[in-house]
């Protein structure tokens, strides 16, 4: 089976603009499309860019395509073209948008997410690397009402300036989960993107199940520690908008679940076990998060 994801960075493009800084957001284009297709169980097989700009800059330009670039051989897919779109008077000086288009291939017979998915069921959690691509519109008005410049010094990475820190790319999980599915221990996979684990999550589930995430299983990194604090964010609200730590979760029975982490781990992951599958009692597959104000603080 082929599988095809299209996606885009969203308002991060208006930090990367703010901070000069180009040659990372290629590499979230990527990441969220091709993060996309392997939680299909499909290897990308090639990837597509749109830019689009009032007015060409070949810097910023040549940054953003070498970011893409770098995301097609961190995900192992092939840089097959792209569209370049001067349009004067759509964008603001030294403004641009950036789409991205992905086409990946399965075995129909190893399509995920798979059907014996059942209560006792593991929940495997893939460290994140920061924020990824979401909820940056959240992120730049906590900043503003910081009145913190993005070449000022983080306050949750006093080594970066503020703007670096909040590009850190979306980390590419396919190579990692493709070698977890040839275990045959992966039962479901889920990208973490804007929803959290709450909104997220859910889609990989069958009616009449649940799950249940343990937060203090895992470590919350400072950066969402600061935007809960400097924004007056509720833990719940930050669970819901942002990765909080966790970017991608895998799926996998309790005999396998030892095997799945030791191969993600192997491939480079930090991957731990941070919740169950459970018996639910109606078909919108609810998610729970226990412990959530204690793993802020």
């Amino acid at each position: 089976m082929l599988i095809a994801a299209t996606d885009g960075v969203g308002t991060k493009l208006m930090i990367a603009h703010a901070a000069g800084v180009h040659d990372t957001v290629g590499i979230d284009l990527v990441a969220m499309c091709v993060n996309d297709l392997v939680v299909q169980g499909a290897e990308p097989l090639f990837f597509l860019d749109y830019f689009a700009t009032g007015k060409l800059e070949k810097g910023a330009a040549a940054q953003v395509v070498s970011g893409i670039a770098e995301g097609c051989r961190q995900a192992g897919c092939a840089l097959i073209g792209g569209e370049t779109a001067e349009m004067p008077g759509m964008y603001g000086p030294g403004d641009y948008d950036l789409a991205g288009f992905s086409v990946g291939a399965v075995e129909r017979t190893a399509l995920l997410p798979r059907a014996d998915i059942e209560p006792n069921d593991v929940v495997i959690g893939l460290a994140s690397n920061g924020l990824h691509s979401n909820g940056y519109s959240l992120v730049r008005k906590i900043v503003e009402l910081e009145d913190l410049p993005y070449d000022s010094p983080a306050p949750f990475a006093k080594d970066h300036p503020l703007g670096e820190a909040l590009l850190a790319p979306t980390r590419i999980y396919v190579k990692s989960c493709l070698a977890a599915i040839k275990t045959g221990g992966v039962k479901a996979l889920a990208h973490i993107t804007g929803g959290g684990l709450i909104e997220n999550v859910p889609r990989v589930l069958p009616d009449g199940s649940g799950a249940t995430f343990y937060a203090k299983s895992w470590d919350v990194p400072p950066v969402f520690k600061w935007l809960a604090k400097a924004g007056n964010v509720a833990p719940s609200e930050m669970m819901r908008t942002f990765n909080c730590g966790v970017g991608m979760i895998a799926i996998a029975s309790p005999d396998k679940a030892a095997e799945v982490i030791k191969c993600l781990t192997a491939n480079g992951e930090t991957a731990i076990p941070i919740g169950e599958i459970t018996a639910g009692t109606t078909k919108d597959r609810q998610v729970v998060i226990q412990d959530i104000e204690e793993a802020f603080h």
